[in-house]
């Protein structure tokens, strides 16, 4: 009989191992990474263009690109796609991001070559209505001011704007202004330009035979590119060398009844060798419910309910901040203790067991992350996209077997210095 009142036994994860997708290309040149599993009846196809903030001629012009394809083409209306994807069950996601378009399409398999083809005309000829343009600049202005009344936007909002520079493609902040001034000349503009076959990549998982893969080839493979050349990725990309040294802001937002605090820094992106180690070090400090900040601001302090850190990563650059809330005779001591904590990382190795604890942590996040089709497809995408190879990922899972605490006492004593960071306090 099952002891309920023993916890099962922990076991380490021995076997991580990303699935090496297939390449298909099809005739006109796109490439198509296959992961098949022969027992799931989904498919999941996802369609990649580098057409991020990078890429911009005018502020948005990515991200409403990105939101208005799927409402409306030369044939069909935006209510007639989604009236057609629904009756078939499928669903369609267009994920933010600051460097890539994404288009995420499932289905089930039996239902895949009726929802394929329209699939690819919303990809392909997108009418980009007014009446639709109107109304995302209405709802998204609407949206902007509420949050514009959230003191934990204004500081996410801030802080990005100081570690990148406000005219970086990362740091600019959107305004009503911006939403006011985009036309449907600039989407189809952007569209022409970015949205082609050389700059598309697709990623299909699931159920993926050659019926799917002719059909990919039938409804994608015949599109030609119209602008066989475009401008390069850093035509509009403005380094963030900024030479500014990181101080701390505060800015007032009447009625708040918090403080929200936002602690962040520069970094690099993924193919930095610092960067596997500082994924090991950001779980230690705040990047798990078990972490450093964790525990001793919220659990002994009760400064806060949440608090954590994170490391963001971009195509080209990279950053790292920590977030929390907190009322607002206590931000002064929550942000002294922040710097305590990372003064303690720098100062003292973490303890073995501490260690073991945040490897077996990341480790399991990752078995996660390569479970089943939809969420390995995830992970195989990111690579990819990131220009990365699967070494890359043993790499990552080398690291977090290996890394030693004075390994991570040394990335503290340079990543973790104080006077690196920007601190913003809205409140």
């Amino acid at each position: 009989m099952l002891n309920r009142k023993s916890a099962p036994d922990i076991y380490e994860v021995r076997h991580l191992t990303l699935p090496h997708p297939t390449l298909r290309i099809l005739d006109n040149g796109i490439p198509v990474y296959v992961l098949d599993y022969p027992g799931q009846e989904i498919v999941k196809v996802e369609a990649v263009f580098r057409a991020g903030r990078a890429e911009e001629e005018k502020r948005l012009a990515s991200r409403a690109t990105a939101r208005l394809l799927r409402d409306g083409t030369l044939k069909k209306s935006g209510a007639e796609i989604a009236e057609h994807l629904d009756f078939y069950g499928a669903s369609l996601t267009v994920p933010s991001n600051l460097d890539t378009s994404s288009f995420i399409l499932f289905s089930l398999k039996k239902y895949a070559h009726e929802v394929i083809p329209t699939f690819a005309e919303m990809l392909q000829s997108p009418s980009f209505p007014e009446d639709e343009l109107e109304n995302f600049r209405r709802t998204n202005i609407q949206e902007l001011m509420v949050e514009l009344e959230k003191g934990e936007t204004v500081a996410y909002r801030k802080v990005t704007e100081l570690i990148f520079g406000e005219q970086h493609p990362y740091g600019y902040n959107s305004m009503p202004e911006d939403y006011e001034a985009i036309q449907r000349a600039d989407l189809q503009h952007f569209f022409n330009t970015w949205y082609t076959p050389d700059n598309c990549i697709l990623f299909a998982s699931g159920r993926i035979d050659e019926e799917i893969l002719t059909m990919l080839n039938q409804h994608f493979g015949k599109q030609k590119t119209a602008h066989p050349s475009k401008p390069g990725r850093t035509q509009h990309f403005v380094p963030s060398n900024l030479k500014t040294k990181p101080s701390s802001i505060r800015i007032s937002l009447p009625n708040s009844l918090q403080s929200a605090i936002k602690i962040g820094r520069k970094l690099f992106d993924r193919n930095h060798p610092d960067f596997n180690g500082l994924v090991v070090l950001n779980t230690v400090l705040g990047g798990y419910f078990g972490s450093r900040l964790m525990t001793n601001i919220r659990e002994k302090k009760g400064f806060t309910y949440n608090i954590y850190s994170t490391v963001d990563a971009y195509l080209s650059d990279g950053c790292l901040y920590i977030a929390t809330e907190v009322s607002p005779e206590k931000s002064a001591s929550a942000v002294r203790a922040i710097f305590r904590e990372m003064k303690k990382l720098r100062e003292n190795p973490v303890p073995e067991e501490e260690l073991s604890m945040v490897r077996n942590y990341i480790l399991g996040m990752l078995l996660n992350g390569l479970d089943g089709p939809i969420n390995s497809s995830d992970m195989v995408r990111n690579l990819i996209v990131e220009n990365q190879s699967p070494e890359k990922f043993e790499a990552l899972v080398q690291t977090i077997r290996c890394i030693t605490a004075e390994d991570l006492q040394a990335l503290a004593q340079q990543y973790l210095q104080p006077n690196d960071f920007w601190v913003v306090t809205v409140g």
